[in-house]
């Protein structure tokens, strides 16, 4: 595990952009795509150089990491939508290769056996971006997720509710069970990729990246994994105890050795 701390969150936007053009460019590629607040910033960082610098994503594929169940998904808050808003209509992606989990379906279970075949015939995704909840959370593995879970109907806690309730009218508008991929299908990906800033995420990063592996702490998993970068701010950096052993390994990371 590489833990990347960048002074600013600009600069942590700009770091994962930079590793996923890195696939990009190497040709045809399967991305693993994050919604909420966290890879915003890298996503308009991507949009930015598919104008300025011909960043083409016209050979790449898509998987998104969760979708709330039932809601419509042409409801704006529905990551069917969100991501099209807010990184695919800005690209050449090809929308009809961009999946997600159908929260309309009408049988749940049936819909998790369909998506997690779709990704394994995709030949399984390359690097996958993640943010991390404020419980520790990633996609909507909540505390308490087996480490080695597969995609699943989950129910959300009240906090992950309150936390996104910000992206509708209010909290009871938040719907109260979702479609996720599991931990263990996340792990599936080949590389992964962390994206954390502010002080209100330290805790979080700090229980993931330093903390015992523990299902009360989900993105703890990411300790088994074999790739993984976690690109954070100082201010998400703030609880972590080896702090100024990261800094020093990336300031003097190989030249040759990429992220």
């Amino acid at each position: 595990m590489e833990i990347v701390i960048q002074p600013t969150p600009a600069e942590v936007d700009s770091t994962v952009a930079d590793i996923v053009e890195g696939y990009v460019r190497a040709g045809a590629t399967t991305l693993g795509l994050a919604t909420g607040s966290s890879p915003i910033g890298t996503y308009r960082e991507l949009a930015a150089r598919h104008r300025d610098a011909e960043l083409d994503f016209s050979l790449a594929r898509a998987f998104l990491l969760d979708e709330y169940l039932g809601l419509p998904k042409r409801h704006p808050q529905s990551y069917y939508s969100v991501i099209r808003a807010e990184f695919v209509d800005h690209v050449n992606l090809d929308p009809a290769m961009v999946s997600s989990p159908n929260g309309e379906a009408p049988c749940p279970e049936q819909e998790i056996a369909r998506y997690d075949q779709s990704i394994a015939a995709a030949g399984g995704v390359d690097v996958q971006l993640l943010g991390i909840g404020t419980d520790g959370h990633i996609g909507f593995n909540e505390p308490g997720s087996s480490l080695t879970s597969r995609t699943r109907v989950k129910t959300l806690t009240e906090q992950t509710r309150i936390d996104n309730a910000r992206f509708f009218d209010g909290v009871d508008d938040v719907p109260h069970h979702v479609l996720t991929q599991g931990l263990g299908t996340i792990s599936d990906a080949r590389h992964l990729v962390m994206i954390a800033t502010g002080e209100g995420k330290a805790d979080a990063i700090a229980a993931a990246v330093e903390g015992p592996l523990s299902a009360f702490c989900p993105a703890s998993v990411m300790q088994l994994h074999r790739h993984v970068t976690v690109v954070i701010d100082e201010a998400a950096a703030s609880s972590l105890k080896l702090a100024d052993y990261y800094r020093y390994a990336l300031e003097h990371k190989p030249s040759w050795q990429s992220f």
